[in-house]
């Protein structure tokens, strides 16, 4: 393949390889040709054009195949427009002669072909550079088409339609031959050629102005007549040719009008026109006038469906202006047609009729309208809709019967008043909140309008009003209580009008079914209907004239109200159970009797009642399955038998009373159907027998004289044999009209009327509006259904029975009915095999499968494609089933012999597709023996080129072979491969199906070589590029199906071997399909992108950008502008409507925002602003920023001058919410990208550095408006997701401060937006969730603490203080009842969750003042801490009350289910029993801060506050007064005795510590952590109160509970956060204990002095010193204790550093694990204090143990001396511990001394410096020891390894370098000398005082030079003195003579004193004091010391001279007196 890129072809290459190749390689030179003569250079092409044209020119005479002359022409025609055009004239001539040729020889067609596609090419590319020879050519190409085969006429049709499109209105003289050759071909045979003819005269219309003036009536009705027998693809070119020119002759093109003038046709004479079509069918125009006014004679369907097509072309080329201008004309034109008698011949036809004109209605009104035009649309409807009712009325009310053919207009007007209903309902439904202003205008009266209908005479229109009532309940849900309530009033009224009953009910039961679709539902008590149904079943039979309507309405109402589900329907459950037993007779004797008695209407009532009753059960079953108990299926199941045998007695009561029962019979069949299938076929297992012969009997058409066929075939088939069936329009725009055309019966004639019950039922997916099928279908479908279901559970006799009759039947039926019986048998067949295979049973013994084996085979080869395609999926199923290898070779071997012989082409299609069958449901395993013979023969059925339908079908086949076969059919590839390009290359386009199977194996052949695609061996090298021209060749096909699989190939290819997929040209293509009119090519572009978006987004959007510049080009009318790709994609959503396709364009475009939103933020956000700012009116994409750039007009109008008339619709509320969440999106992915997006300061820095930064704070009022824009919208959802992007941006930009005015954050400035934006919500009818999101938001605001002027917070605060108002005001609020009421909880709760938030927040600044003194919030205009408490003080009394309710009503909804039985019969506070489920989610959310405001109000004031009932009752609306009465716990009735106040504070302390508990035992993992953390607070905070600590304590089980939880707590939960606060709340109960126990021991020492043990006793481990876990709260806390320092160091557990995995290496703490461990140290020291002294003696080792390894872990030295929180809390653990007074009992004192000194030994060990360790922290160290010797003196003293130890690690300090341990080392000797007991400072004074004397004295040699230094000798000195001060009388000369000397010698002389430095200049001033001060206290040995050594006393007396002139000399400057600098570190921690 590589040989073939080259510019010339390279003709060695091709003589070399082998015939079969040759063409591929042709068309791969070509292909690359035309890639390359666009780029390549000019001078190249001309010097090579001579040999390239023979080379071309060679080419056409060579026969070359479709793909390959269309790519030659193109190339042909480039070619001269690149190069010279000196030889065009010749190789022109040359190809009319081609052309001229009379061969007429298969063999030299193609030939032929390509020249008639060279000669378009050229006129094409270029048009009037040829234009003199024109007139030739054209004769030439008419000449040959009158001779042409069908391909060769197609071929020169479009050639012609190039020829006129490159000359333009240069060819008009030769318009008229075109013209009149043409049109005689729109009724050909072949359906290719006569599209052809629409494009060719499409062409033609541009410039022939006599086609729409003179022409116009003739080509109607050519068009009509092109339409009859026409397929999908003629249907839409014609009716696009139609459209067209009627749009053309009403508002012609400019240029043309200009050139002569025209007489323009008005609007109703082109509407004339086409309605003559839509009404007459096509070829009645010959016959007489008279005959043709006849209403004789049936309407052509296919050319109704056509022209109901060319209607919506029509409209949609005049564009959205005009049929905004002429909508009341066009839609009373419209709905005329379906008024018209020949439009409603029969019911059947009728429906399909209003099909059509819905149709017309919805594809132009839907998708050309925006959103205010469509408001206008709606209300012309409703004036349309009250003009006919008028009329009705007229006529109804008429009872002189004057106007005679009032009853015939009555009729008619029901279907115009569906038509219009139904448009009116989907505009409302679509518009959604958006439509609110069309119900709010009285003027235009819509409900009074729709409501009145409910009274027509016709049930259809009735039946239209209600759906149209749903709808916009639907759209407005404050409209559903309202409706209903209206609707309940008005048939209570009009009790005695049978319409008004029927109308109302419909309304009411519609109503009912919406109320699914709605998350606010409605308020319970609208149950009440039971109570309207059972009064109408009630009078039912008072009355005669109304008895059918109201049993009819009472059971349809019963049947609705079963939608709203078990929480409902629970309650009335046993009157239904009633209801329904009384309906059927209790036993067969009454059956009998009844038989007996009655008339035809008694009769008729009765079957409507019960199939109404078994409706009603239906719906029970569907809609409330958790209801379905064993029990309540049992009662069901007593009616349902009845009914089954009253079925077999029917027809012998039809026989008597007459045939007009037949449908009421068939109706409750049909129930019956319906429900059996529902329910376990167990349940009724003794009926089958009787069962099966009714249904036998119905699909077999036993009793039944009409054809009727099921519409079930199709959907049990397999999807991916919709190519057999064609089953592919389902997929199309035109579904809903296309279904008419379909062979089963009444296809596509769905209509409420058929079956009342669907109007409440829940909408089939992809159906705008619920069409059940005429009954006689319905039944028959039900029958098949259940067969399916019944199947699986019959016996073997019985099936072989079953199966045996089945052949039976088929072969008594004869014609036409033998095919309706074999269609109706194959579906139930099929139904049964499936339902098999779905319950994993088998088919049965041998002579069973017999039986099938032959009913199926007989079908193979039926004429009916269906009926093929039914037993080859059969046959498939029964492999499945069976599954035993040797059945699977026998039906194998079968199809082998057949096609081996057979020479027909229905029996060759249906084996072929028996083998793909047999191998797609058996897999590739089971069928791999077969799968070489099953290979060869379908390669050899594709290649017969004499029947498309064989090929079809045997590459179908092959197709699903590939799939099922998977890597097994790896050997065939090749073999196949090389027969798919082959056949690609030569199978005529025109037979789309081939080309379609075509596709469909390439993408399996792909799937199957899979990820080997990648590699370059030369085999796969071959595979990959046969695959892409393979893909080449289908995307450039005309059909858009091809072009669908082509593009599912190139995404598989794509998927395997993205490198090799060629974006540059696959992404554009993709584009231009955006826009195509099929809609599986659209789904299949979209899907692709998807996929591309995933892996190279940013490729993707360039590639589509370049097709924006290459606008010019006429073939790209894609309309891409400078909003790229993304901009067309969020313009789809306004217009597509199919589900799939517009979720992949919300994944592609999340792809393309999520890889791409970060670098083009403010591309992105202009996107989604454009959108969020559509008001109607303004297009989006000409924002004209970058107009300078490109200031070709092309970027806007690609379209050319005919699209400026339309501009595109502004995008639609559901967009717009996208657009919101997109919002969202992009917030969130700034936030992981980079901080800069949030600092506006980084942010600005990196504009300036790069213009090109761009940074989402700097977007932030963007950001603000858009969010202000969607939250103040009208559409609910778009406030909802415009709250949820203010809230987003709220939290992530609350912090950002504004780097000009310190102190202040950015988003201050917007507060008022922010207050503009909530206000709407808190409005009285906004809906319960958008205020409870609101509430969300206010708080979120106000907890953001941005905003920090108190008046300001008002504006927001006040709106929750309004709402706290509705919550109080309780059921009387105006919104509260329109919904459900958990909707009302949900608002309420959302209110106190926000407030409690709220209250909350406030602290936060307090506490951080008081806490973190580094952190600075001293700023000058910051809230006083407690300012925001003055906001939530006043309404602190009645929140709390509510409060409280709200966590009373958490608690016992939170009960496990078995003590249901305990809650309230009447509900909560906020929730009623019957909204419980739903109330119980909204609770979850919002109990979590409630709690913890809860704790803040009892911790601050609560506890003392007592509420006496009657204060709470008054406070309290009246629904509250039950629940309050509840919560103190007595029965509403008594009168409620005043709770002491202990009393009820004990009852709140086990509310708050219950619910807390039971949340943290197991809080799931999808909780959110703020759940957590509040939980902890709410108990941290409580047990600060006394109250709630006296509480804890004294019940120990209750402390030991809440800690054992609190660990398994931390089991589950990680962030340090969650553990902080565990330890938090683990210390508050300690503390609690350790009070509760001092407090004890207080009271007994009071008591009894005398038993001093007693007291001592007291405490856990009691005298034997034993714990009981589970019992003892110390022990509790340890284990959790330990498994926090554990968790955060691991080397404390031996288990840990004796594994080999342990690592010696310790990392440092984080501060947050420092923090923590910090916290469990100083828990752990207080636990001995909860002991008895046996107790202590129990734990203390332990506790002893961790704390001294804590502080060797963790006291390590820090730069600047810092001692970290672990070590202090370790220190003043030792402390705690060493002077526990417990200690000192006689019986523990000797374990107490040896632990004491072991713990000493521990610690001088650890202190012993090692090489390995980092640098430890000798001072906190020395401090431990210390502490021993201070505290525990006694206990030491004497132990002379001890003493030694720590004189030691003192003399070391002492040594030190580092001055900063010498000063802590004098300090804690210091206190060590002075310490009481002379036995233990005796020893240390003698061996280091020495030291420390030399020491000082070292220091005058050489002057100090830091501070530490200073004070290092200071506190030395200090230490001499005091020894000097302890030291006795007669020593003391000894002692001053050490220290003063010393002192004297840091004194300065006075010249040095003045050059010295400043520190020693503070040395000599602290000595010279010190001197003074100790004269006067020892003067005797002070005199003494001076006298022996005379220096010292002269140097002193000077210093003291020189001081006392220096003081002088400042008093007289008076300078401000200087404080001395007190040394600048203190120890923080002081211990003694």
């Amino acid at each position: 393949m590589e040989l073939a890129h080259s510019l010339l072809l390279n003709e060695e290459a091709l003589a070399q390889i082998t015939e079969a190749k040759r063409p591929v390689f042709i068309f791969e030179w070509l292909r690359f040709l035309d890639k390359v003569l666009v780029a390549a250079n000019k001078t190249d092409v001309k010097e090579k054009q001579k040999k390239l044209v023979e080379q071309l020119t060679g080419l056409i005479s060579s026969s070359p195949g479709p793909p390959t002359r269309k790519l030659l022409a193109k190339n042909l025609a480039a070619l001269y427009s690149i190069g010279d055009t000196f030889t065009v004239f010749q190789t022109l001539d040359k190809c009319n002669d081609i052309i001229k040729n009379k061969d007429d020889t298969a063999a030299y067609l193609p030939t032929k072909l390509a020249a008639v596609a060279c000669v378009g090419a050229f006129y094409e590319k270029m048009g009037r550079m040829l234009g003199s020879s024109f007139p030739e050519t054209v004769n030439n190409l008419l000449k040959s088409l009158k001779s042409a085969e069908s391909q060769g006429r197609s071929e020169i049709l479009m050639s012609l339609q190039k020829v006129l499109n490159g000359l333009g209105g240069a060819a008009a003289s030769c318009h008229r031959d075109i013209y009149k050759n043409a049109r005689s071909l729109l009724t050909d045979r072949s359906m290719a050629v006569r599209c052809a003819v629409a494009k060719c005269l499409l062409e033609l219309q541009n410039e022939a102005v006599f086609m729409w003036t003179a022409e116009l009536e003739n080509v109607a009705t050519l068009c009509f007549k092109a339409l009859e027998n026409s397929n999908y693809g003629v249907r839409v070119a014609v009716s696009k040719l139609l459209g067209t020119v009627m749009a053309t002759a009403l508002i012609p093109k400019q240029a043309t009008v200009m050139r002569q003038n025209v007489k323009r046709a008005t609007l109703e004479e082109v509407l004339e026109l086409m309605a003559t079509g839509f009404l007459r069918g096509g070829s009645g125009f010959l016959k007489s006038g008279g005959e043709m006014l006849k209403v004789g004679g049936s309407v052509n369907r296919e050319v109704r469906v056509g022209v109901t097509q060319a209607y919506v072309v029509f409209v949609t080329t005049l564009g959205g202006q005009w049929l905004e201008r002429n909508f009341a004309t066009f839609l009373s034109h419209v709905l005329d047609l379906v008024s018209h008698p020949r439009a409603t011949q029969t019911h059947v036809e009728a429906v399909y009729s209003r099909r059509c004109v819905s149709f017309i209605l919805r594809a132009t009104v839907g998708s050309l309208l925006g959103e205010k035009a469509q408001i206008a649309a709606a209300k012309d409807i409703c004036q349309a809709i009250g003009k006919q009712m008028k009329a009705v009325e007229a006529v109804v009310n008429d009872t002189n019967g004057e106007n005679k053919s009032g009853a015939a207009d009555v009729a008619a007007s029901q279907h115009v008043m569906v038509c219009a209903l139904q448009e009116l309902g989907s505009l409302v439904q679509s518009l959604n909140a958006t439509a609110s202003p069309l119900i709010q205008e009285p003027s235009i009266g819509l409900l009074e309008t729709v409501t009145s209908v409910l009274l027509h005479p016709s049930m259809a229109a009735r039946l239209a009003a209600a759906w149209c009532l749903r709808c916009v309940a639907v759209a407005l849900p404050f409209q559903l209580t309202p409706f209903l309530d209206r609707c309940a009033e008005r048939l209570n009224n009009l009790k005695t009008s049978p319409e008004a009953v029927s109308g109302y009910s419909f309304a009411m039961a519609a109503l009912l079914g919406g109320v699914h679709q709605y998350p606010l539902g409605i308020p319970h008590a609208k149950g009440k209907v039971i109570s309207i149904a059972e009064d109408l079943l009630r009078t039912a039979a008072q009355n005669s004239r109304l008895s059918l309507q109201r049993t009819q309405a009472g059971w349809l109402l019963l049947g609705a109200l079963m939608t709203l589900g078990p929480s409902v329907v629970r309650y009335h459950l046993p009157k239904m159970l009633l209801l329904w037993r009384n309906v059927f007779p209790r036993s067969l004797k009454e059956l009998e009797a009844e038989k007996a008695r009655g008339d035809s209407f008694t009769w008729q009532v009765t079957l409507e009642g019960r199939a109404g009753a078994l409706c009603a059960m239906r719906s029970f079953v569907a809609h409330c399955p958790e209801l379905l108990t064993e029990d309540v299926i049992r009662k069901l199941m007593t009616p349902i038998e009845c009914a089954m045998t009253m079925m077999s007695h029917i027809p012998s009561v039809i026989k008597a009373h007459g045939a007009h029962l037949k449908a009421s019979a068939a109706m409750v069949r049909l129930r019956l159907y319906d429900i059996l299938a529902l329910l376990p076929p167990k349940t009724y297992e003794g009926s089958f027998n009787a069962l099966l012969r009714e249904l036998v009997a119905e699909f077999t058409l036993t009793d039944n004289s009409a054809n009727t066929t099921t519409s079930l075939l199709r959907s049990l088939c397999h999807y991916d044999d919709s190519v057999l069936l064609g089953s592919w329009l389902q997929e199309t725009d035109h579904k809903s009209i296309e279904d008419q055309l379909q062979p089963n019966s009444a296809s596509g004639s769905g209509a409420l009327e058929h079956d009342p019950s669907s109007i409440y039922l829940r909408i089939p997916a992809g159906e705008a509006v619920p069409g059940p099928l005429p009954l006689g279908v319905s039944v028959i479908d039900a029958s098949v259904a259940l067969f399916g279901v019944v199947f699986p559970h019959v016996s073997y006799k019985h099936r072989l029975q079953m199966l045996d009759h089945f052949a039976e039947c088929v072969k008594q039926a004869k014609g036409v009915r033998q095919q309706a019986v074999q269609l109706n048998i194959f579906t139930a067949v099929l139904s049964a095999l499936k339902g098999l295979a779905e319950n994993k049973s088998t088919l049965g013994p041998e002579e069973v499968r017999k039986s099938a084996l032959t009913l199926v085979m007989g079908a193979l080869d039926n004429p009916n494609p269906i009926l093929r395609c039914a037993a080859g999926e059969a046959l498939g199923r029964m492999a499945q089933v069976v599954g035993e290898a040797t059945f699977i070779a026998r039906m194998a071997q079968f199809s082998f012999d057949k096609l081996k012989s057979a020479r027909d082409v229905v029996s060759r299609t249906g084996h072929s597709l028996a083998l793909g069958c047999l191998h797609r449901y058996v897999g590739g395993i089971g069928s791999g023996q077969h799968l070489k013979t099953s290979v060869s023969i379908l390669l050899a059925l594709a290649q017969d080129g004499t029947s498309p339908e064989v090929q079809t079908w045997s590459l179908h086949s092959l197709a699903l072979i590939v799939d099922s076969s998977g890597p097994m059919y790896r050997g065939y590839v090749e073999p196949t491969l090389s027969l798919v390009l082959t056949l690609l290359l030569t199978v005529p386009p025109s037979h789309t199906e081939v080309h379609q199977c075509l596709g469909r194996c390439l993408g399996a052949i792909i799937t199957t070589v899979g990820p080997e695609l990648q590699g370059n061996g030369a085999t796969i090298s071959t595979i990959r590029s046969s695959c892409l021209v393979g893909c080449a060749i289908t995307q450039d096909h005309s059909d858009s199906l091809v072009q669908a699989a082509a593009i599912s190939c190139l995404q598989q290819l794509h998927m395997f071997a993205p490198r090799h997929v060629n974006l540059s040209s696959l992404v554009p293509s993709l584009c231009v399909h955006l826009c195509s009119s099929h809609l599986l090519l659209r789904r299949a572009a979209v899907a692709c992108l998807r996929q591309l978006a995933q892996r190279e987004a940013a490729e993707v959007c360039e590639y589509a950008m370049s097709l924006a510049k290459n606008a010019g080009d006429k073939e790209n009318s894609v309309n891409i502008t400078e909003t790229g790709l993304e901009g067309v994609l969020f313009g789809m959503l306004d217009r597509e409507t199919d589900r799939k396709l517009c979720s992949d364009i919300h994944d592609t475009l999340g792809h393309m925002l999520s890889s791409l939103a970060v670098e083009k933020l403010s591309h992105w956000l202009m996107l989604c602003k454009d959108v969020l700012a559509a008001s109607s009116g303004k297009c989006i994409g000409t924002n004209q920023m970058r107009s300078d750039e490109m200031d070709d007009d092309t970027m806007f109008t690609t379209l050319g001058e005919e699209d400026k008339s339309k501009p595109s619709v502004a995008p639609r509320w559901a967009t717009r919410v996208f657009a919101a969440d997109c919002l969202c999106r992009i917030i969130m992915l700034c936030e992981n990208a980079n901080k800069a997006h949030f600092d506006l300061a980084m942010a600005r820095s990196a504009k300036l550095r790069n213009p090109k930064n761009d940074l989402l704070v700097l977007h932030l009022s963007d950001l603000i408006r858009m969010a202000f824009m969607a939250a103040t919208d009208h559409s609910n959802q778009l406030r909802m997701a415009g709250l949820q992007a203010l809230e987003d941006i709220i939290k992530k930009f609350a912090s950002v401060p504004e780097p000009e005015f310190p102190g202040h954050v950015i988003l201050e400035q917007y507060q008022a937006n922010v207050g503009a934006a909530l206000r709407p919500a808190f409005s009285q009818d906004t809906p319960s969730d958008i205020t409870a999101k609101a509430c969300q938001v206010c708080s979120t605001w106000i907890g953001s603490e941005v905003v920090s002027d108190l008046n300001d917070l008002r504006r927001v605060h006040n709106l929750l203080v309004s709402s706290l108002d509705k919550v109080q005001a309780g059921k009387k609020g105006s919104s509260s009842q329109l919904y459900r009421e958990s909707a009302t909880t949900m608002e309420k709760l959302a209110v106190l969750k926000a407030w409690a938030e709220e209250a909350e927040t406030k602290p936060k600044r307090a506490i951080k003042n008081t806490d973190d003194e580094e952190e600075d919030f001293g700023t000058v205009d910051e809230l006083p801490p407690d300012s925001l408490i003055t906001l939530v003080q006043p309404e602190l009394p009645i929140l709390s009350r509510l409060w409280l309710a709200a966590l009373k009503d958490y608690a016992l909804l939170t009960l496990p289910a078995e003590f249901a039985s305990q809650l309230p019969p009447d509900g909560g506070a906020f929730y009623t029993p019957e909204t419980i489920d739903t109330a119980r989610l909204h609770y979850r959310n919002s109990w979590a801060p409630i709690l913890h405001a809860v704790a803040l109000w009892l911790n601050s004031a609560g506890f003392n506050a007592s509420e006496s009932p009657e204060e709470a009752a008054a406070a309290m609306p009246n629904s509250q007064k039950r629940a309050s009465s509840i919560m103190l716990n007595q029965a509403p009735g008594t009168p409620p005795t005043t709770k002491s106040l202990p009393e009820i504070n004990k009852d709140r302390m086990h509310l708050i510590l219950g619910v807390s508990i039971q949340f943290l035992c197991s809080p799931r993992p999808e909780e959110p952590v703020e759940h957590v953390t509040s939980c902890l607070q709410a108990l941290h905070t409580l047990l600060d109160s006394p109250c709630a600590r006296i509480h804890i304590a004294e019940d120990q089980l209750l402390g030991v509970e809440l800690l054992s939880v609190l660990h398994r707590l931390l089991l589950t939960w990680d962030p340090p956060s969650v553990q902080l606060l565990v330890t938090g709340v683990v210390q508050q109960i300690v503390r609690a204990a350790q009070d509760y126990l001092q407090e004890k021991r207080n009271t007994l020492n009071e008591d009894d002095i005398k038993e001093k043990e007693t007291c001592l006793v007291l405490g856990e481990g009691g005298e034997s010193g034993g714990l009981v876990p589970g019992k003892s709260l110390v022990f509790a806390a340890m284990e959790l204790l330990m498994f926090i320092l554990v968790r955060h160091m691991p080397h404390l557990s031996p288990k840990m550093s004796d594994s080999p995995s342990h690592v010696s290496a310790k990392p440092q703490l984080s501060e947050e694990s420092a923090r923590l461990v910090a916290a469990t140290v100083t828990i752990l020291s207080d636990l001995p204090s909860l002991c008895s002294p046996a107790g202590c003696m129990t734990i203390l080792p332990t506790i002893l143990f961790l704390i001294t390894r804590v502080l060797k872990e963790t006291a390590v030295k820090s730069v600047d001396n810092q001692v970290s929180p672990p070590v202090s809390a370790t220190l003043q653990a030792i402390k705690t511990i060493v002077t526990l007074p417990m200690a000192k009992t006689e019986e523990t004192h000797k374990q107490w001394t040896s632990l004491i000194r072991s713990t000493l030994a521990s610690v001088l060990e650890y202190s012993q410096p090692e090489g390995t360790k980092s640098i430890l922290d000798e001072v906190s160290m020395l401090t431990a020891i210390a502490l021993f010797l201070w505290s525990a003196s006694t206990e030491i003293i004497g132990v002379q390894s001890l003493q030694n130890g720590c004189i030691n690690r003192f003399k070391n300090a002492l040594n030190s370098c580092d001055p900063w341990v010498q000063a802590k080392c004098y300090q804690l000797l210091l206190s060590v000398f002075q310490h009481t007991n002379r036995a233990l400072s005796t020893p240390y004074i003698h061996s280091l005082a020495p030291i420390m004397v030399e020491k000082l004295k070292a220091v005058e040699g050489n002057r100090l030079i830091s501070n530490t230094e200073l004070l290092a000798v200071q506190e030395g000195i200090k230490v001499l003195e005091t020894l000097v001060a302890l030291g006795e009388e007669q020593n003391r000369v000894q002692l001053l003579a050490l220290l003063v000397p010393t002192l004297i010698s840091y004194l300065l002389n006075e010249n040095a004193f003045a050059s010295a430095s400043t520190i020693s200049k503070d040395l000599h001033e602290f000595a010279l004091q010190n001197l003074m001060h100790i004269g006067p206290l020892y003067p005797h040995a002070f005199k003494t010391v001076m006298g022996a050594a005379p220096e010292l006393k002269i140097r002193l007396e000077t210093a003291v001279r020189a001081s006392q002139a220096s003081k002088a000399k400042a008093a007289a400057r008076q300078p401000p007196p200087t404080i001395h600098s007190v040394p600048t570190i203190k120890l923080k921690t002081s211990f003694f």
